[in-house]
């Protein structure tokens, strides 16, 4: 029913910055909250930001400061702004999406490096 589409990824020097976006597609019939996760490798999925609709967005301490999320409603795309990265912000990055249920992106890779 809803698929999402996850670009943006890429290498990156510490100190750098990227923004990713997640575009919803298909058939949905609402959206509530739209957010971000990142699995680096050997650890366990962790929450990155979130923001609901028309509300005030919410980061874990990792991304306070550095990371800005913002929705764009008309679009149905999510984004997430990455700046002064470090080379633990090093993960796949997955958008999830949450209306009647919870639907997750295929997931972007975001490398930094020393």
């Amino acid at each position: 029913q809803v698929q999402l589409v996850e670009s943006g990824g890429g290498l990156v020097q510490a100190g750098g910055s990227l923004r990713l976006s997640c575009t919803a597609s298909g058939s949905f019939f609402k959206i509530n909250v739209m957010g971000w996760y990142r699995q680096a490798p050997g650890k366990q999925r962790e929450f990155v930001a979130s923001i609901p609709s028309g509300g005030s967005a919410v980061y874990a301490d990792s991304a306070k400061g550095r990371f800005t999320v913002s929705r764009d409603n008309a679009k149905n795309t999510v984004y997430l702004q990455m700046n002064s990265l470090k080379p633990e912000d090093t993960a796949i990055y997955y958008c999830v999406v949450s209306g009647t249920r919870d639907y997750w992106g295929q997931g972007t890779q975001v490398t930094v490096s020393s």
